[in-house]
């Protein structure tokens, strides 16, 4: 595990689009299907990450909380599963059920996806608009595994009530961390 902290992409680029198989249902999902009509949060995630293991409940809170209010929600791993195979297609099925995630679990087995977004960690978090441009990207919280700070997904929370007020995004946002996306040699 090498700790990597989010590359702060400029706001207000485009989402890229994707098509990718959904580990839970079985469907290919695009960005178009998942996109919430006020924006949509797209969640680079995996198994193994303790990073991710200890965000995970909030990141199922949040999501619960605002798909209520047209924000579309998604996960997608992208790490290579030959190597690291606790985050291959059928474990992520089974961690999704288990966790309850209510947004697919996309596979990303080119890595293509992370490379469009410029993912560089997990979890890393993007919130795009209505209009697919990026508002925010960064860390859920201030929270990492054993820093005794609360995990409450303040960071992304303030964000996304930004976004659904209409006001502009925050100026000081910070990188998420966590572990590096396992590229494939």
């Amino acid at each position: 595990m090498a700790f990597t902290e989010s590359n702060m992409i400029e706001l207000g680029v485009k989402a890229p689009d994707f098509i990718l198989p959904d580990t839970i249902s079985g469907s290919m999902v695009s960005y178009h299907d998942i996109k919430g009509k006020n924006g949509s949060v797209i969640l680079f995630l995996c198994n193994h990450c303790p990073y991710v293991i200890h965000v995970n409940e909030e990141l199922v809170r949040i999501a619960n909380e605002y798909k209520l209010k047209d924000i579309g929600f998604v996960a997608i791993s992208s790490n290579d599963a030959a190597n690291y195979p606790d985050d291959g297609p059928d474990k992520m099925s089974l961690v999704a059920k288990m966790l309850k995630y209510p947004f697919p679990y996309l596979y990303d087995e080119s890595q293509n996806i992370a490379r469009s977004y410029e993912a560089a960690c997990t979890p890393d978090i993007y919130l795009f608009d209505g209009d697919d441009k990026l508002y925010y990207r960064g860390r859920l919280d201030e929270s990492r595994p054993g820093n005794d700070k609360p995990l409450n997904g303040k960071d992304l929370r303030l964000a996304l009530d930004l976004l659904l007020r209409g006001e502009p995004p925050m100026i000081s946002q910070y990188p998420s961390a966590g572990c590096n996306i396992k590229w494939k040699k």
